[in-house]
């Protein structure tokens, strides 16, 4: 699961076959709310924060693993896989527009002949990602005929993400904020990331000043952090499956001067290419396990699959 969600970042396979369109819905004529439905994960958690229930998301199950917050209604369907999405039960549901973001352009034309398809991205737009993140809620706002709800989401998670800098302990040291992605790599963070850009606006220094993807993250060998100037690792879950046992006897990792001479902080899941609510709970998620540092070494707390 957890290499198949970062493949969904580099690419994306053939989408299942195509079906006829649906006539235009009631909703639609009567001009109530529109029914929305996306097959990403950071769309759909931008859409439950301001208010709005998608009427179905791609493979909502994982989204609960990786997303968690908010928690999709339960009114929401799933859709099966996002890069094959089940399109017979999405032309059954005759959602008003569907959502996608430009990784699943290929996926338009198929999804054209259900619904008008809107893309709203953040990624493959030019300009600092925490800009485009802002810009693609207000987005999502218009769409949804809920543009109040998108400022008042954009001027909540600014006051949680200052809210959660205040209460940070004084000067911290620089953070190498890691995820594992096998026994020996690990994704980092960049500034490009929206880990980064809420780290930024938090006043934390990112110890990654490495190449990164788009998304501003990099898969790297763990031996390569050794290299890395931080004052402290930061670890984000969730814990690849079976990876746990392997990571608390890994030489290398023990080996490494951070994690011997200074306790590795453990963080719960926040989904690094989801949209505001992720950046919020990062930011609580971050201050809460810094002012709490456990006076532990490179142990693996079981709190990182399940907290929030």
């Amino acid at each position: 699961m957890y290499q198949t969600v970062w493949a969904l970042c580099l690419g994306l396979g053939a989408a299942a076959a195509p079906v006829q369109a649906a006539a235009p819905s009631a909703a639609s004529a009567n001009h109530q709310p529109p029914r929305l439905a996306t097959v990403d994960w950071g769309l759909a958690q931008n859409l439950v924060a301001i208010g709005v229930t998608p009427l179905a998301v791609g493979q909502t199950s994982g989204y609960a693993t990786w997303v968690g917050q908010p928690k999709l209604p339960a009114a929401t369907r799933d859709l099966g896989l996002r890069s094959q999405p089940n399109l017979e039960l999405l032309a059954q549901l005759d959602p008003d527009r569907i959502l996608i973001t430009q990784m699943y352009a290929s996926l338009k034309p198929k999804l054209a002949r259900i619904a008008p398809v809107a893309t709203v991205d953040v990624y493959f737009t030019p300009g600092p990602v925490w800009d485009n993140t802002v810009a693609a809620v207000k987005k999502l706002g218009r769409i949804a005929h809920r543009p109040a709800a998108a400022r008042d989401l954009i001027e909540r998670t600014e006051s949680e993400i200052r809210t959660a800098a205040a209460r940070l302990p004084e000067d911290p040291k620089p953070l190498l904020v890691v995820q594992w992605s096998d026994a020996q790599h690990v994704y980092v963070f960049g500034k490009n990331s929206l880990i980064g850009a809420t780290m930024q606006r938090m006043g934390l220094e990112n110890a990654w000043q490495g190449e990164t993807s788009r998304w501003g993250s990099a898969q790297v060998p763990v031996s390569r952090l050794a290299s890395v100037d931080a004052g402290r690792i930061v670890v984000m879950g969730p814990v690849p499956v079976g990876l746990r046992d392997q990571i608390a006897d890994s030489r290398l990792w023990n080996s490494l001067t951070l994690v011997r001479n200074a306790p590795v902080v453990y963080i719960p899941g926040v989904w690094s290419f989801g949209g505001l609510p992720s950046a919020s709970r990062f930011a609580r998620l971050i201050t809460r396990a810094l002012r709490n540092a456990p006076a532990r070494g490179p142990g693996w707390p079981e709190s990182t699959a399940t907290s929030s």
